[in-house]
């Protein structure tokens, strides 16, 4: 499957964005979504994931609250609703699948995706 990350931009603190991830060539509803970001000098993260069905979500602590995960497996896409942007959030940003089973759980380790855009970038000014 190839993705395509789109939506980074510059946004104030406290402000909104919204990160959108295109699939095509396979089946989008056999995989398994996740969100990462990696910041200046920083690994890579988990910041939230989603099963195939988008039934089960996970989020990582920092993030829990203010972002929104989500898909549309008619539109082969996953979307990153991100709200009250603080300077902390300033990363590229990925998405990521991995083939998985409706009932398998999320994981948050980068290793565990086999697929990745190409990363979009957020920076939110203070």
């Amino acid at each position: 499957v190839q993705l395509q990350a789109s939506g980074g931009g510059l946004v104030q603190v406290g402000g909104s964005l919204r990160l959108s991830c295109a699939a095509s060539g396979r089946t989008f509803s056999d995989y398994a979504m996740g969100w990462f970001r990696q910041a200046p000098g920083k690994e890579r993260e988990f910041v939230a994931g989603i099963n195939r069905s988008g039934g089960s979500l996970y989020y990582a602590g920092l993030v829990q609250g203010r972002f929104t995960i989500s898909r549309d497996n008619a539109k082969s896409t996953v979307d990153l609703l991100m709200n009250r942007l603080q300077p902390e959030d300033t990363a590229v940003y990925y998405c990521a699948a991995r083939l998985a089973s409706e009932t398998m759980v999320i994981l948050t380790g980068a290793s565990a995706y086999g697929h990745w855009g190409q990363g979009t970038l957020v920076t939110v000014s203070s």
